[in-house]
């Protein structure tokens, strides 16, 4: 199909459930990704990027100095009676004793099987006791979602909210996980002719990195077994949704896209998505604007026209009549789907998997076909994730989707992308998630604002350092694509704080951004607060919240909710055998954690001595 059928053929669709293409003569960017920033380009130090604040639409430049002359909160993180207040010292010991078993290299390396060995020897029911005891019970809330509302109410009532998290996860073995994965990553036109397709390395499946798992240490993995499994997961999610709504009057719940379908879809999904984005930027360069930031590429309209034209993609007239009138649109972007297109029954999907041949000019299925059934596994997929933010939206709780790996990434991002469209017009129901370890973060945080301000809907975001970093170098360098994460972790830092700084400015701006800060990092913790402070962002808007996970960090958390701030614990739930996976890794996690710092442990012990000191033996919370 040539450029000017495939472009012809969705102007002609817009009414219906094809696609559409818009372009702005304004401003013009992707909505998916993005190219780096020169600043970020050109300084280096030691070898590692350094980011600095990049004066593009900064607000901060033009906001009212006498508006942040309010009243400044400041939080006293070592203030243990405020931080631990809401525990019992039997708990406080739990997690001196959690904390100082996950620093014993030993105990965490042989976790599983020490697990299996206690559970042989003690017997189940002596085993879950001893679980809940200790680890289960430092880390989860509980078996069910009946089970759970306790410890939400009492974390409520200290000033702390929740974000339901399902953790239960197949306990597969290396190779299982791996099969599953092949199995579910290649389509049947890719076995029947593995060469016959031009496909990037990156967004093929590759058995060495099957398993997931490998080098994880927070995120749960899922892997697709059928769409069955997939029906019985969103219902899993549902009944998480339905429990964040009744435990909490202002929730949020997390669900993974992997969950939901066949990740065959979004591996192809994200190698198109990113062809497009390197096809406009070539466009870019023609118009000599390649080097320029993100936001400030404007591709010029009668420019673009001339350069499609000489690329033989249809006549300077027709190009005219596809970019013109109501084909413009509100958001400045090229746009080849729509949310309410991608979940009708309607459309095949397969249609919108093209990507643009430079050298012939053409449009081309990324695939030779598409089977009947892989077409139904993409479109069910779709629908699953529209029935739960439908459910999000009637249970008035918030969905945060979480980022998964960079080869799964651009669909992810692009699918929560629309429908934040549908779901974010009223308020943020739709929360995308953002891995400030990866190099792009900017980039697509600072796209993704002005695309919500551009089309007026509420921004919503989770900013996290990331999950997948040593799998994502490691994949990156065996297989041979750049890597994409950050030189280490000060860039990383300065990367988090970069997006941030960012997003605060938005909120200032227009008060329709909304932002978690996801981490167990104090001085970013300090940073926001100073930030908004600065910016007169009062905590009681409820436009900025923080985020740690249950059993961490409560001189962080439990201080700030006290204080007014809007704070949320992930709170993980499910019998205690099914989230043995989860646990395994969260002692891997603070191992790391507690080995690089022993203020946690610090503070919990001058809270215990305080107690006894002062004849609290027998302390309870009063709530």
């Amino acid at each position: 199909m040539s450029y000017t059928k495939f472009v012809a053929a969705l102007v002609r669709a817009n009414q219906g459930n094809v696609g559409k293409i818009r372009i702005s003569p304004g401003r013009w960017r992707s909505t998916v990704a993005s190219t780096k920033s020169q600043e970020e380009k050109d300084q280096q130090i030691d070898g590692c990027t350094v980011v600095e604040a990049v004066p593009v639409e900064l607000i901060s430049e033009t906001k009212n100095v006498k508006n942040t002359q309010l009243s400044k909160i400041h939080i006293d993180f070592d203030n243990t009676e405020e931080a631990y207040k809401s525990k019992r010292n039997i708990e406080l010991l739990r997690s001196l004793l959690v904390f100082k078993l996950c620093t014993i290299d030993v105990l965490v390396e042989k976790n599983k099987q020490l697990i299996d060995l206690s559970r042989k020897l003690l017997g189940q029911w002596m085993f879950e006791k001893m679980m809940k005891m200790t680890f289960y019970g430092q880390f989860v809330a509980g078996e069910d979602h009946n089970s759970i509302k306790p410890l939400i109410q009492k974390n409520e009532a200290f000033g702390v909210g929740a974000v339901l998290d399902y953790s239960v996860e197949e306990d597969l073995t290396q190779e299982e996980a791996e099969k599953k994965e092949m199995d579910s990553c290649v389509s049947e036109a890719e076995k029947e002719s593995p060469d016959a397709d031009h496909r990037e390395k990156k967004y093929k499946a590759h058995r060495q990195f099957g398993d997931r798992r490998g080098g994880v240490t927070s995120a749960r993995t899922y892997f697709y077994a059928d769409e069955n499994k997939c029906d019985s997961q969103m219902e899993t999610f549902i009944n998480c949704i339905r429990a964040s709504g009744g435990a909490s009057a202002d929730g949020f719940s997390a669900i993974k896209m992997t969950a939901l379908g066949r990740p065959q879809f979004l591996l192809q999904f994200s190698e198109v998505l990113v062809k497009w984005r390197q096809f406009f930027n070539v466009l870019a360069a023609q118009q000599g604007k390649s080097e320029m930031m993100v936001l400030e590429q404007k591709l010029e309209l009668e420019e673009l026209k001339e350069s499609l034209t000489k690329m033989g993609v249809g006549a300077k007239d027709d190009i005219e009549n596809w970019f013109t009138g109501e084909k413009l649109g509100l958001s400045g972007t090229i746009d080849l789907l729509d949310w309410n297109s991608l979940i009708n029954d309607t459309t095949t999907i397969s249609n919108l998997l093209m990507v643009p041949n430079l050298e012939t000019g053409h449009l081309e299925p990324l695939l030779n076909k598409f089977t009947a059934e892989e077409e139904r596994q993409m479109k069910r997929m779709l629908q699953r994730v529209d029935v739960l933010a439908k459910h999000a939206v009637e249970n008035g709780v918030r969905l945060m989707v979480d980022a998964e790996q960079t080869y799964f990434q651009p669909a992810i991002s692009r699918l929560t992308l629309e429908m934040q469209r549908i779901f974010n017009r009223e308020k943020p129901i739709i929360f995308n998630t953002y891995q400030c370890y990866l190099k792009e973060a900017y980039d697509n945080v600072t796209v993704d604002v002005e695309l919500s301000r551009r089309e007026g809907w509420y921004f919503g975001a989770k900013l996290v350092r990331g999950a997948y970093m040593y799998q994502e170098r490691d994949r990156a360098k065996e297989i041979g694509y750049e890597d994409p994460i950050n030189p280490d972790y000060e860039s990383t830092n300065r990367m988090y704080h970069k997006c941030l700084e960012y997003v605060l400015e938005e909120i200032e701006h227009s008060r329709k951004a909304n932002i978690m800060v996801a981490t167990h990092n104090e001085d970013t913790v300090k940073f926001t607060l100073e930030k908004m402070n600065e910016m007169g962002l009062s905590p009681t808007e409820n436009k900025v919240y923080f985020g740690q996970l249950l059993g961490m960090c409560d001189q962080i958390s439990f201080p700030l909710g006290q204080a007014g701030f809007p704070v949320y614990k992930y709170v993980p739930y499910g019998p205690v055998n099914e989230v043995i996976p989860y646990l395994s890794r969260r002692a891997q996690e603070n191992r790391g954690f507690m080995k690089g710092s022993q203020r946690e442990r610090s503070l919990l012990w001058t809270e215990l001595k305080r107690r006894m000191l002062g004849g609290q033996i027998f302390y309870k919370p009063v709530y």
